[in-house]
């Protein structure tokens, strides 16, 4: 079989206004950025048929370095239901330069379920990751220059919570001393980087519904404490607009397609183990309103990502999710069984039935949300029969729910349009569920914070540092406890400790720090040893990245 960007390579493609009108979008709701790629005016969003119309939830159980396929999946998807006669839209996130150039390669699917132009959608695209990057840098220089022109009129910060970012791996930025030299080159002070997803923009523009709404969060962010105690916002600079400005394009969707040239919006890239790993509110509606069906994915495991669609997207924006879709695959459940990496390929019943207590405890969470489930083989050609009917059986006879297979990887809309039966079967006949998010605003950040600690990982205590403690009484100075928290940590484990495959129930939480996203109206508990900026692997996924031929190679 090809590889992923000989497929996507080999591929003819619609031109997009085609696509668009196909959609129903019309012309004057679009921009074209080239003959394959759109920007959808978030001003042509219907909410009644965002209400009247179906949204589907892929997540999966815990990731593991072999891999998951949430993507291929959810590409698949979309191409099964518009494979078997219903309208479907997929709306995913938008890939980092970071994982692309690290340890991933891509993120644009897979094989034949895919989202194209994949190699533009993998690197810059229409620039909105580097708008995103330079608005928060600009922040960040705008707030240093603040410092430095008002110093001599006795202003000052005690504390600087702003920092700068980057779209790239590197460790070696994490911590960094600013303004060395002499004194024309600013204040000297102590700050790093984070990984532009990880920016609270990035967050900002999941959550922004209009341009006036984006104006308010961007002048909302919390940049430090003054000496005094007092909050100093971006407003309190006046430069909400000019930042604004360098957005406006950015806060519209992107519209590409899939492998089938069927519709699929691209719209920002939050992680999820270090901010609430969904594509844009507006993104996830533009698909609501063009497709009878939209389906969207939440990053990593359903513990980091399904939990935080739920409790913070769906909670801000009334968005329902008529079903769940969990992904599983058995080199996954065979590595959180305690199979050996090296022999996950390898026939095991017995590693695969060991493993699937990860899919329990993901199942037994989704429930919490009173989630209809449908659980997502992802097939490998190397699975075995036997290994796959362990699975299937557990889940209809064990965990009561439906089971399903994904071949969209290797037959495209074919593979998957089983699946997509399945899905549609269910929804089709099932009364509407209400979600049941799993904690209320007027809870205390504390109470918050345990409820998903305790109920969706497991953990038996959960400890406040001193740091921690300092931050919940500014929250509740700054009267702003009545907003969701998005914890980050690791996605390997349900614990804080990476390495930690098997169950750890009753495990010891440590919330380190809180982050106060003052814009986007959340706050971001930080649990365990979680880097905001990632590093490089030993073997960068750069060093196979090139140009063969005017091709591009080495991207998946």
């Amino acid at each position: 079989m090809k590889t992923d960007i000989e497929i996507a390579q080999s591929t003819p493609l619609r031109d997009i206004s085609e696509v668009a009108h196909d959609m129903g979008i019309s012309p004057n709701d679009t921009v074209c950025y080239g003959r394959h790629i759109a920007k959808i005016d978030i001003n042509s969003i219907n909410e009644e048929s965002v209400r009247r119309h179906h949204l589907i939830l892929v997540t999966a159980i815990s990731p593991t370095k072999a891999g998951i396929g949430k993507t291929t999946v959810s590409v698949g998807l979309a191409l099964g239901l518009n494979a078997i006669g219903r309208k479907a839209v997929v709306a995913l996130r938008e890939p980092s330069l970071g994982p692309c150039f690290g340890q991933k390669g891509g993120a644009a699917g897979g094989g034949y379920a895919q989202v194209l132009p994949m190699e533009k959608i993998n690197l810059h695209f229409t620039g909105d990751f580097h708008a995103i990057t330079t608005a928060n840098n600009m922040i960040a220089a705008l707030l240093d220059n603040y410092l430095y022109q008002h110093a001599a009129e006795g202003f000052a910060l005690k504390e600087v919570l702003w920092k700068r970012v980057l779209d790239i791996n590197d460790r070696t930025l994490r911590q960094v001393i600013t303004g060395m030299g002499p004194r024309t080159n600013g204040l000297l002070a102590e700050t790093g980087f984070d990984i532009t997803p990880a920016s609270e923009i990035m967050a900002i523009m999941c959550f922004a519904t209009s341009l006036d709404d984006l104006r308010r969060r961007i002048g909302n962010i919390l940049l430090g404490i003054r000496y005094d105690g007092t909050p100093f916002f971006v407003k309190d600079m006046g430069v909400e607009g000019a930042i604004t400005v360098l957005l406006m394009d950015a806060l519209s969707p992107n519209l590409v397609q899939t492998t089938e040239g069927t519709p699929a919006i691209v719209h920002c890239g939050p992680f999820a183990n270090i901010a609430h790993g969904c594509n844009s509110a507006v993104a996830t509606k533009c698909a609501l309103t063009y497709g009878d069906y939209a389906i969207t994915e939440a990053g990593f495991g359903a513990d980091l990502g399904a939990e935080k669609f739920y409790d913070i997207k769906c909670r801000k924006t009334g968005l329902q999710p008529d079903l769940t879709v969990l992904v599983v695959t058995l080199k996954a459940l065979k590595l959180h069984g305690g199979v050996p990496y090296e022999q996950i390929c390898n026939k095991s019943v017995e590693g695969v039935k060991a493993g699937l207590w990860n899919l329990d405890k993901h199942v037994e969470n989704l429930r919490r949300f009173g989630q209809t489930i449908v659980v997502a083989f992802n097939r490998y050609a190397y699975d075995s029969f036997d290994e796959m009917e362990a699975v299937r059986r557990h889940c209809e006879d064990i965990l009561h729910v439906s089971f399903t297979v994904n071949d969209a990887y290797a037959c495209g809309g074919e593979g998957a349009a089983a699946m997509a039966r399945t899905v549609v079967d269910i929804i089709e006949r099932q009364p509407s569920k209400r979600l049941q998010l799993l904690y209320k605003d007027t809870d205390s950040v504390e109470k918050k914070i345990e409820t998903i600690a305790r109920k969706i990982y497991g953990a038996g205590e959960v400890t406040f540092s001193k740091k921690a403690r300092q931050q919940l009484k500014l929250i509740a100075q700054l009267g702003i406890s009545h907003y969701p928290v998005c914890i980050a940590k690791t996605q390997y484990s349900f614990s804080t400790d990476a390495k930690a495959y098997g169950p750890t129930d009753g495990f010891n939480m440590e919330i380190d720090d809180i982050v106060i996203n003052n814009g986007a109206e959340m706050l971001v508990p930080v649990a365990g040893n979680i880097m905001r900026m990632p590093g490089l692997p030993k073997d960068p996924q750069a060093n196979h990245i090139d140009i063969v031929d005017g091709k591009i190679t080495g991207l998946s």
